[in-house]
């Protein structure tokens, strides 16, 4: 078989990462009362995180599902009979995403399988004449990230990444509140990240379930047997297919802490920490400080336990006359040079207006118009590469202010992309 027959019918299978999640049915039922003159149609690729995702863009006026796509069959049907029962129109449930690409009534592709799909996916969606939602962190290495740009440039499609609190009225308003100078001068964001994970344990060969397509799960990546300690969450503790804690939740953190400061690519990023609760396969760290500088004298740092919950703040700005906190939900709490709050507004993290922001452009033939256009996304996710690349190589990283490429260390660039299985690499 030839590699282009290889690709559309391996690309079209991708989703996987997943368990179904429930919906409230009215809230999407109330959709249909209400539609606007023009109908957005969308396929969603990946029933985990995609699940949920049906819920918030079917409750939306005037949007339709018209597929869900899985590579675990078990997993697809019952999303497909859950989007059903909530929306009344069945979706077709598809294993192959490709028909998704093909069909001229979609208007935009949601990509939610795991980080390893997630530029792949975009890049031939863009290149179909999709719009296209892409599931944080946009990208698996920081390569992908500059290529799903140049896609979206190119094709002039709306991406957008779901870093929903950029939609957020009251987080909008307390980074507005940052940049008007509430608290002073701003130099510094803290950004926590905190979970009660058990171990994943030592993985044993097995056979692959009958209802799992795992060639097509693996993707772009290349091939490894069947273990069972991987699929459905695991494979985020594996740089072949995910990019750890910082990647998978210090994403959201991380880029309102850039928002808020207003800097874009760091000059110098620092990693500590490891697998340190457990002795199992886990590759990424449970335990991660990262700190990033950038010009004019500004820095942001992560630290993450996943294994740890004690709790901390979201992010908190420094300035020179108090600090200002964002809440995970949502909403923000300024504090006077006394640490005495002095204003506390509440809110919540944005899930719909996200949805809706990207349905507008959409609607709008904005491309750009976006809250988490994808240069924003992507300059985010480079964070948690970085810092994921600093750790890796236990070296101090010196970036180009002006594109975040490491500078003076040839071996540290080696993981400004990956190895792809053969036939499958991602091109604009």
């Amino acid at each position: 078989m030839s590699d282009s027959v290889n690709r559309r019918t391996f690309l079209g299978q991708t989703a996987a990462a997943a368990t179904a999640a429930s919906f409230a049915a009215p809230a999407i039922l109330s959709a249909a009362n209400n539609a606007p003159s023009k109908k957005v149609t969308i396929g969603i690729m990946g029933m985990q995180r995609g699940l949920a995702l049906a819920k918030i863009f079917g409750a939306l006026d005037g949007v339709e599902i018209k597929y869900v796509c899985d590579t675990d069959d078990t997993r697809l049907t019952n999303a497909a009979k859950t989007v059903e029962k909530a929306t009344t129109k069945a979706p077709q449930a598809i294993g192959d995403f490709r028909k998704i690409l093909d069909d001229k009534e979609v208007d935009a592709l949601i990509v939610a399988p795991p980080n390893h799909w997630h530029s792949p996916a975009t890049i031939l969606g863009c290149s179909a004449g999709k719009n296209v939602y892409v599931e944080k962190p946009c990208s698996h290495n920081p390569k992908e990230g500059e290529m799903m740009v140049a896609a979206a440039r190119k094709n002039k499609k709306a991406v957008q990444m779901g870093s929903q609190r950029r939609s957020s009225a009251s987080i909008q308003e307390g980074i507005q509140k940052v940049k008007e100078g509430a608290i002073g001068d701003v130099y510094l964001a803290r950004a926590f990240y905190e979970s009660a994970r058990g171990s994943i344990g030592t993985g044993k060969p097995a056979a692959v379930p009958g209802e799992l397509n795992y060639d097509l799960w693996q993707g772009p990546a290349p091939r490894q047997k069947y273990v069972d300690n991987l699929i459905h969450y695991n494979w985020h503790w594996f740089w072949k297919y995910g990019n750890g804690e910082l990647g998978n939740n210090g994403v959201h953190s991380l880029d309102l802490c850039r928002w808020g400061l207003d800097v874009d690519y760091p000059t110098r990023v620092v990693s500590s920490g490891g697998r340190y609760a457990y002795d199992d396969d886990q590759q990424t760290p449970d335990t991660h400080v990262v700190g990033y500088e950038f010009g004019d004298k500004k820095q942001i740092t992560w630290q993450g336990t996943s294994c740890n919950r004690h709790k901390n703040d979201f992010v908190t700005f420094f300035g020179s006359k108090g600090t200002l906190i964002l809440g995970i939900s949502g909403g923000y709490r300024i504090l006077d040079a006394k640490d005495k709050e002095i204003e506390k507004v509440d809110g919540n993290q944005g899930l719909r207006e996200h949805a809706q922001n990207f349905i507008d452009a959409i609607r709008n033939n904005e491309p750009l118009n976006l809250n988490a256009e994808i240069e924003i996304g992507h300059k985010s996710t480079l964070l948690c590469h970085v810092g994921n690349i600093a750790h890796r190589t236990g070296r101090t990283l010196n970036c180009d202010p002006a594109n975040g490429h490491i500078q003076n260390d040839e071996e540290a660039m080696t993981l400004w992309t990956r190895e792809y299985e053969p036939g499958w690499e991602p091109k604009v």
